[in-house]
């Protein structure tokens, strides 16, 4: 594998800033930025991601110095920009895609209709592994797509929102464990001294 050079380092923030943002998971990692830290820390090569393809790959070896690769076809592909489209008169409204997405590019209820937000989608086909009656497909658009800086920093905005929200319903749900822990040994603790005060009753009326 090739690694920065130690005296070139690149930052994380400037390799993420060229990533498309789709957080499509194909590079490897979970995340565009956690891709970003590994190239900068040398752990990963800069022809992992299919969706910046060819030309993401100019970008990072101008940036990092690395030399041009061609695409790892252990990732993937580079092809068209393709969008989720949900079969609404199939969908069951289980949720799954939508948990599933990490830009909230799926709206939609619990056993209600999903449809997809054909501007927000990122393609990343993250939603449809998880669809238990396959009726999301992928498509290309008859006009091609091009993916814009402005689309990945609003992927990227709307990829945080949703960590921070996601967060946030962490630690209300530890919250409320913690809550329920602490009143369950308040109960415990009560019963155990009513069983206490009768077992001393109990003791006096045999006196």
């Amino acid at each position: 594998m090739s690694r920065l050079p130690p005296r070139s380092r690149t930052s994380s923030e400037a390799i993420d800033a060229v990533l498309p943002q789709t957080q499509c998971t194909r590079c490897g990692y979970p995340c565009c930025r956690d891709y970003a830290d590994a190239i900068a820390t040398g752990d990963a090569n800069i022809n992992q991601c299919p969706p910046g393809g060819l030309a993401g790959i100019q970008k990072l070896s101008a940036l990092t110095g690395l030399p041009v690769l061609p695409l790892n076809p252990a990732n993937g592909e580079e092809g068209p920009r393709q969008l989720a489209w949900i079969d609404e008169a199939r969908c069951i409204g289980c949720t799954l895609c939508i948990k599933a997405c990490p830009v909230d590019a799926i709206v939609g209820g619990f056993k209600f209709m999903h449809t997809v937000l054909a501007d927000q989608c990122t393609g990343c086909e993250l939603c449809v592994a998880p669809c238990p009656v396959n009726c999301i497909d992928m498509i290309t658009p008859i006009a091609p797509l091009a993916w814009t800086l402005e689309d990945a920093a609003t992927a990227k905005a709307r990829f945080i929102a949703r960590q921070h929200r996601q967060q946030g319903l962490e630690q209300a749900q530890q919250t409320a464990t913690d809550k329920s822990d602490q009143l369950k040994k308040v109960l415990e603790r009560a019963r155990q001294r009513a069983r206490s005060r009768l077992s001393d009753r109990d003791s006096e009326s045999v006196e």
